[in-house]
């Protein structure tokens, strides 16, 4: 099974990335045809979503796991050099 016959959703987010960005350098080239461009498109799309999915799962673990550490402040650069101080 090729790469790109892989579902979407059992992509990890760097194999869904690295992909989308193989595919829009594909799509850029202009050197392919309009039927495999509208099915490359499509797949590029799905991947996007996947990418957005998984990233806002991240986002909700961090969340999770800063509210059971009980910091609610945002972390900035800022924070790190006013502990070196």
């Amino acid at each position: 099974m090729s790469e790109g016959d892989r579902k979407v959703e059992e992509l990890a987010f760097e194999e869904a990335l690295g992909e989308l960005e193989q595919i829009v350098g594909e799509l850029e080239s202009g050197q392919v045809e309009l039927e495999r461009m509208l099915d490359r498109f499509e797949r590029a799309m799905a991947l996007r979503k996947r990418c957005a999915v998984l990233l806002a799962e991240a986002e909700t673990r961090i969340e999770q796991l800063v509210n059971e550490e009980g910091a609610t402040e945002p972390f900035s650069s800022g924070d790190m050099n006013a502990e070196k101080a």
